[in-house]
C-alpha cells in the first residue's frame, strides 16, 4: 500500500504534537525563567529532522512543503515560541542556498545543514541597519581567492551557538542603487569572525540572540552564494519570505495558546456565582481571540501555498506576518485580563506569552514595513 505525501506529513505533525506535549511542554517554564539554552531539546530536534525541514531530500531534509512547514511551526509555537527560532533561522540560511547557490554549494552545504551537524542562521540586521538593509555597512573587499570582511552584525539568533551564517555585506559600497553592491556568503565562525556578546531580552529567552563581530575575517571566494557579486540584497530578501511565513506561524501560535489557556482559565474561574465564561464580557473576548487565530491560519496557508508553487508572494506573507504577529500580541493581552491578577504570576503560563509575542512584530521586518510592503504591491498589481 502507497503512502501519500500528505499522509507523511500529516504523521510528521502528530510526531510533533506529541513530542511538544512531551517534551516542551513540562520544561518550558524552567528554560524561559533561568534564560537557559535547552541543549537537550536541541539535540531532540536534530534527531526530529527540524534542522533539514524544508530542505531537499536530495540533500538529507525532510523536504516539507512550507505549508505544511507553517503548521508544524504553530503547533510547537503553541506550547513554547523561543525553540522555533533556532530551526527558522537556520533554515533561512539553507533556503538562500537551496535557492540561489551553485550546484557545488548546494552538494557542500546543504546535507549539513539538514542533519544539523553544521546549524547557524542568517546575519542581516547592523547596530544601524534593521528593516533598512540597504544602509548596512559591513564591507567585504577582494584579496586573491578570499574576501576579507569587516563589521558588526546583531539580533542574530543562533549567535552563541551556530557555527555557519549567510552574511550580507557590501562588495561595492559605491554601487548606485545600494542594493546593487550587495552579496551574501557562507561564513564559518574562526579567526576573525566572533560572538561578542549574548543580548539579554525581555522575551524569547534561552534561545541565544548575539551580536557577531568580523575583523578582518576571511573567507574563501567560492562560499559567495551563487558565485556571482551583487546579487545578495535579493536573495537574503527571497529567504525572508520564508521567514515572514515562519513568523506569522509563530505569532499564530502565540494566539492559539493564548485562547486555549484562556478559555480553561475562564470556564474553571468562577465570580458572582457562576464560571466568568457565561459573564458576556468574557465571551466577546473569547470570540474575537479565537477570530483571529482562525484568521491567521487562513492568511499563512495563503502565502505558504503560494512559496510553494513559487510564486511571488510578498504580499500574502506580508499580510500574514502582519496579521497573525498582531493577534499573538493582542490575544496575549487578552488572556492576561481574561486570567487577571494571576496572569502576573510566574505559575502561568500567560506571562510568558505577553512576554514572547511583540518580538513577532519586529522580526523579518517591522509591521509598519509590512504595512508598506502590501500597499506598494495592491499598487503594483492593481495599476490604473
Amino acid at each position: 500500500m502507497n503512502t501519500s505525501p500528505l499522509d507523511i506529513d500529516q504523521d510528521i505533525l502528530d510526531s510533533i504534537e506529541r513530542w511538544s506535549e512531551r517534551e516542551l511542554k513540562p520544561i518550558a517554564k524552567k528554560y524561559d525563567h533561568a534564560d537557559e539554552y535547552p541543549e537537550e531539546i536541541v539535540e531532540q530536534m536534530r534527531e526530529l529532522g527540524l534542522f533539514g525541514a524544508t530542505i531537499a531530500p536530495q540533500y538529507g531534509g525532510l523536504g516539507l512543503s512550507a505549508s505544511t512547514y507553517a503548521r508544524l511551526v504553530t503547533q510547537i509555537a503553541s506550547i513554547w515560541m523561543a525553540p522555533v527560532g533556532i530551526f527558522n533561522s537556520h533554515l533561512i540560511m539553507a533556503a538562500c542556498v537551496q535557492r540561489h547557490g551553485t550546484d557545488a554549494q548546494k552538494a557542500r552545504w546543504l546535507p549539513k545543514f539538514a542533519s544539523g551537524e553544521w546549524r547557524g542562521g542568517i546575519g542581516l540586521t547592523e547596530p544601524n541597519a534593521g528593516t533598512d538593509l540597504q544602509s548596512i555597512r559591513s564591507v567585504a573587499r577582494r584579496d586573491g581567492d578570499s574576501y576579507v570582511i569587516n563589521g558588526t552584525k546583531t539580533w542574530i539568533t543562533n549567535g552563541v551557538y551556530g557555527s555557519h551564517f549567510a552574511v550580507l555585506v557590501k562588495t561595492d559600497p559605491e554601487a548606485t542603487p545600494r542594493h546593487k553592491g550587495m552579496s551574501l556568503f557562507i561564513c564559518e565562525k574562526g579567526e576573525g569572525f566572533t560572538a561578542a556578546k549574548k543580548i539579554r531580552k525581555l522575551g524569547y529567552k534561552s534561545i541565544d540572540s548575539a551580536e557577531l563581530v568580523f575583523t578582518d575575517y576571511r573567507v574563501p571566494a567560492d562560499h559567495l552564494i551563487g558565485g556571482s557579486e551583487g546579487r545578495g540584497f535579493q536573495q537574503a530578501v527571497g529567504g525572508l519570505e520564508l521567514g515572514r511565513i515562519n513568523v506569522a506561524a509563530r505569532g499564530a501560535g502565540i494566539a492559539q495558546a493564548a485562547l486555549r489557556d484562556a478559555l480553561r482559565y475562564a470556564q474553571e474561574r468562577q465570580t458572582f456565582g457562576k464560571p466568568i465564561a457565561q459573564h458576556q464580557a468574557i465571551q466577546l473576548k473569547l470570540a474575537d481571540m479565537a477570530t483571529r487565530v482562525e484568521a491567521s491560519r487562513l492568511l499563512i496557508d495563503q502565502a505558504a501555498q503560494k512559496y510553494d508553487t513559487g510564486e511571488r508572494c510578498d504580499l500574502e506573507s506580508s499580510m500574514a506576518k502582519l496579521f497573525a504577529s498582531e493577534a499573538g500580541v493582542e490575544n496575549s493581552l487578552e488572556a492576561m485580563r481574561i486570567f487577571g491578577g494571576y496572569s502576573y504570576s510566574i505559575e502561568y503560563d500567560v506571562e510568558r506569552y505577553y512576554r514572547d509575542a511583540p518580538l513577532m512584530c519586529i522580526g523579518e521586518g517591522t509591521n509598519e514595513m509590512q504595512r508598506i510592503i502590501i500597499a506598494r504591491q495592491l499598487m503594483e498589481r492593481n495599476p490604473l
